[in-house]
């Protein structure tokens, strides 16, 4: 049956209206809050502030970086959760935060409490490191001491975040055997690991890259499915026989009843951002991260994927707490 005539002009307009707000919303005319979990100094806080500074010069609007780290990143997102949604709070995360603190009880929500803008950018500089002082200098020679002495190698992380699983996921994958402790952040794993106290983590390249190049840390793997040739000849998991492949999406974020369109105008900013080679090359000098970008819809998509993975770890997880 054909529809009456008022019904499709009714369709039409609402369709034009839609269109019309998300091309004339004067979002953003003043600054904006960005929240992240996470100390200053470290790749999450990195990527914030270098969207901000090009957002800023796409917009002509500044951002207002605002650490508030601890609680495996529970205090950052609540803060976002329960901001007005006006446009002008905004979280940046990864999954981390918003994905492997629901898988652990350290939050009682996820990303359906929240407007998903975009994943801005995908960290491929993680890697597992090993201190000198351990003697430990490939993957084989890790699993062989674990195998030989259970829980004689200790691995530091946060207990609750997403290095926490990466340490999980990798001793499921490759047979080892650590002692998991909680060191808590990037910075106190890197002290632990030159102290001796620890024997392995699991951190970004270009926080522990000078380390490296002293000796003072041995480069173990990167988790990625192929090599990120920024990170140098540093082989994946995979080239020593583990199946290990766990990249980490960074992550737009509003409030939930954020307006459609201010969601939208932000995901187009990121596209306008990522066209521009200098912000391509700060991350590239920063933490040896290559451009990456998925929409709204791809993003949500890629999200719930790995939520769905990651929640088979659940009981893992929580029994190390």
């Amino acid at each position: 049956m054909t529809k009456p005539v008022t019904a499709v002009l009714a369709v039409a307009a609402a369709a034009l209206l839609s269109t019309t707000a998300l091309a004339e919303t004067d979002w953003p005319n003043r600054t904006i809050n960005v929240i992240i979990g996470a100390s200053p100094g470290g790749d999450t806080d990195f990527n914030a502030r270098t969207i901000a500074k090009y957002f800023e010069q796409v917009t002509g609007v500044s951002m207002v970086v605002t650490n508030m780290p601890g609680g495996g990143a529970t205090i950052a997102t609540t803060a976002v959760r329960d901001a007005e949604p006006d446009g002008y709070t905004m979280l940046f995360g990864h999954t981390g935060h918003l994905i492997v603190t629901e898988v652990s009880q350290l939050a009682n929500y996820g990303i359906d409490e929240f407007e998903i803008c975009c994943i801005p950018a995908v960290d491929q500089g993680a890697v597992f490191v090993a201190s000198a002082q351990s003697g430990i200098e490939n993957v084989d020679q890790l699993i062989e001491r674990t195998k030989a002495e259970p829980d004689s190698v200790i691995f530091g992380t946060e207990l609750g975040g997403y290095s926490h699983l990466q340490g999980l996921i990798f001793q499921n994958l490759s047979g080892a055997d650590m002692m998991v402790v909680d060191t808590g952040s990037a910075a106190e794993k890197i002290a632990n690991l030159l102290g001796g106290r620890i024997h392995v983590a699991g951190i970004a390249y270009g926080a522990v890259q000078d380390y490296h190049e002293s000796g003072d840390l041995v480069v173990l793997g990167q988790p990625n499915e192929e090599r990120n040739p920024l990170l140098g000849e540093i082989p994946t998991f995979r080239e020593q026989g583990i199946d290990f492949v766990m990249n980490n999406p960074y992550i737009i974020a509003f409030p939930k009843g954020t307006d459609e369109a201010i969601v939208r105008r932000m995901e187009e900013i990121m596209r306008e951002i990522i066209e521009i080679p200098e912000y391509a090359k700060d991350l590239e000098q920063g933490y040896r991260q290559p451009v990456s970008f998925y929409g709204r819809e791809e993003g949500v998509e890629r999200l719930n994927a790995i939520r769905d993975n990651y929640m088979q770890y659940r009981e893992e997880l929580l029994a190390i707490r």
